[in-house]
């Protein structure tokens, strides 16, 4: 949590005494090691990776062990790479790329430290969900650690936008995320959705649906040396009215479900979780990126405090969601 500040360290250590009476929550790591072996997204290569227990207060790392064991920390100011997928880097040009399903199963599993040794330059894709890697965390188990969580609240409205896409933290009492996309194919359509991320709604709600595509760029990306590992076995893909998938959605509207998904990994790149509102109006990880630059560039907009429980909410959505009526649940002929 290098980036995060203290901006006062008689009032941190007051508060600190204060949340200890209450319900402060402690950070957790894993109780264990774990590995699993993927293909890479765009790679299309084979990748093993291990996640270890961290130490209190390391927050999230990556050890690229092909290359001599480099550190990459993930934090939103080591991104080199913001469009396709989350890529941190660093100087020597040392990489890794398709961060943020495995960063928002850490921030839905509420991992404040971990180890992430992988031998190349991707994390593997898995089934194109956060769900593979939420379930490798609770068979390694999770345990407390002896310190206080740290959290970053949101004091001002913060909002980036860019050719009609938009993306804003506002103030609000606990995590939540609203999300708008809108997409020319029939298949997907105009959908919305509004989300309070607690109480295990990451999970239930958010974990599973997958990444997507369109059968039409498919060729493109791959001519690039992009998707080269991608297949209807990690991605729903959908040709116009279609989608491809013979098992069809695992949620109607699993589209701009993904798109949470993906700005809950992004956002946890903060280095700490947010105690605020998420709203993304078509926006994507470039702007989330943004969105965290521009936050932490105005020392008036947010603050360190620690996490403590939030009272019981919904763990449903707090809103209907809305999507294309002619939206198919399942593959068309």
């Amino acid at each position: 949590m290098n980036n995060i500040k203290k901006r006062d360290s008689d009032a941190t250590s007051a508060l600190r005494l204060d949340v200890s009476k209450k319900n402060a929550t402690r950070q957790k790591t894993l109780r264990k090691s774990i590995d699993c072996v993927g293909i890479g997204l765009h790679s299309g290569t084979t990748v093993s990776m291990t996640l270890h227990p961290g130490e209190v207060d390391s927050g999230i790392i990556f050890r690229r062990t092909d290359i001599g064991g480099v550190v990459l920390p993930a934090r939103w100011d080591q991104v080199v790479d913001s469009s396709l997928c989350t890529a941190i880097g660093n100087r020597d040009g040392v990489r890794i790329g398709t961060i943020e399903h495995l960063m928002a199963a850490f921030a839905g599993c509420h991992i404040d430290n971990a180890v992430v040794d992988i031998d190349g330059p991707e994390v593997p894709i898995m089934d194109g969900s956060a769900q593979p890697f939420v379930f490798l965390m609770e068979c390694a188990g999770m345990v407390e650690q002896e310190a206080p969580r740290r959290s970053i609240r949101i004091l001002k409205p913060v909002k980036v936008e860019h050719k009609g896409c938009s993306a804003e933290l506002v103030p609000a009492d606990y995590f939540s995320m609203e999300f708008e996309i809108d997409f020319g194919s029939p298949a997907v359509g105009k959908q919305k959705i509004a989300l309070n991320l607690v109480n295990g709604t990451f999970k239930k709600e958010v974990a599973r649906a997958r990444t997507f595509g369109f059968e039409h760029e498919v060729e493109g990306l791959r001519a690039a040396g992009l998707a080269l590992g991608g297949s209807l076995d990690n991605a729903v893909v959908v040709s116009g009215d279609k989608v491809l998938n013979e098992d069809g959605l695992r949620y109607r509207d699993e589209f701009v479900r993904h798109k949470v998904l993906d700005a809950v990994g992004d956002l946890y790149l903060a280095g700490a979780p947010i105690v605020g509102r998420y709203h993304g109006h078509r926006s994507g990880h470039a702007l989330t990126r943004k969105l965290l630059e521009t936050l932490f560039a105005d020392p008036d907009a947010w603050c360190e405090t620690f996490a403590e429980e939030p009272e019981h909410l919904p763990a449903t959505p707090v809103a209907e969601p809305h999507w294309n009526a002619s939206a198919p649940l399942a593959a068309s002929a």
